[in-house]
């Protein structure tokens, strides 16, 4: 057992939400088995990113689902860190699909442990020409309405945020002239008829506008709702597909879509489908480490998790053994 460790535990707030009994577990197995725990609950992006800047020697254990993973290493690339520090995983969430492809066992018991008794396993990684990064596996086009749904996720995100008190937001009194304990139409004197008066004094722009924004109470926050829907299919496309410079397939070949990998050897596995017409065409595959894709505006999407674009370019280079994740021996 690895106890002369020192952790730095981040627990996403989505699992906490998700799976309080399972992070309880992880918690417990994690501060038993390690010389120094430190457990963060960071509430939102920033606090994360802040969290792992601030971790010292301290080898960060990410409790969560592939978005906090794919998030950890996102920032650690970033801050050109990623190289020195080995991650561990105990999946917890609704998008563990990553996580499980990487081989990071699903059961918080079982991933506490390896996450303290486990080996580093250095991996490869896709950097884009944009300084994004892919852990598994990018799908080119991506299915239609991905983007429309990922934008619907974040305005949850906003009105929840905005009802509940993250944060300081207008309309919780600071700016209304409203304390919490105060009611829109309730005079000094409690009257009714006095209230009526009042409120035939008062300009009827002001009264709507105390009666639409209501003194709001904060809660406890909690994460937004997450809205999952099947993939709508999406329709042939044209694209220019190049490995190390040798073009795969033209402009003038429509494809049904483009999938690329990092490898086990220091190469992205390219797979291209082209559209069949009449018998069923062969995929073509070809194994390199620079991967362009160019054509008209697509979108892509990244670990089944991340949308980008639209863009005309990009170009994926493998970096080998990029990144380190502590999985069972």
């Amino acid at each position: 057992m690895a106890t002369g460790d020192q952790l730095l535990v981040v627990i996403d707030p989505l699992a906490r939400h998700t799976d309080g009994e399972a992070v309880r577990i992880a918690k417990d197995v994690l501060s038993a088995g390690a010389a120094s725990t430190k457990v963060c609950l960071p509430e939102g992006p920033e606090e994360f990113a802040r969290v792992l800047a601030r971790r010292g020697s301290r080898r960060p254990v990410v409790v969560g689902d592939d978005r906090a993973l794919l998030r950890a290493v996102a920032l650690l690339h970033r801050q050109r860190e990623l190289t020195a520090c080995a991650l561990a995983m105990v999946p917890v969430g609704p998008s563990l699909g990553l996580a499980r492809s990487l081989g990071v066992p699903t059961g918080a018991v079982a991933a506490a442990r390896a996450a303290l008794d486990g080996v580093e396993r250095r991996l490869d990684l896709l950097v884009d020409d944009s300084d994004g990064v892919v852990l598994g596996t990018l799908r080119i086009p991506a299915p239609a309405g991905a983007t429309a749904l990922d934008a619907e996720a974040d305005a949850d995100a906003e009105s929840e945020a905005e009802a509940e008190g993250y944060g300081d937001t207008a309309g919780t009194g600071a700016g209304s002239g409203l304390g919490f304990g105060a009611r829109a139409g309730v005079g000094a004197g409690g009257g009714s008829s006095g209230h009526q008066s009042w409120l035939r004094n008062w300009p009827q722009s002001l009264v709507r506008t105390l009666s639409a924004h209501p003194p709001r109470i904060r809660r406890v926050a909690r994460p937004a709702r997450i809205r999952v829907a099947s993939p709508a299919a999406v329709g042939p496309t044209r694209l220019r597909v190049e490995v190390d410079g040798v073009t795969l397939v033209d402009l003038d070949q429509p494809v049904q879509g483009v999938s690329i990998a990092p490898g086990t050897d220091g190469g992205a596995d390219v797979e291209v489908r082209p559209v069949s017409v009449g018998a069923e065409a062969a995929p073509l595959r070809a194994v390199g480490q620079r991967v362009t894709v160019s054509g008209a505006d697509f979108r892509y999407r990244a670990d089944s998790l991340v949308v980008a674009g639209p863009v005309r370019t990009r170009t994926w280079t493998v970096r080998e053994g990029a990144w380190g994740l502590t999985l069972p021996g």
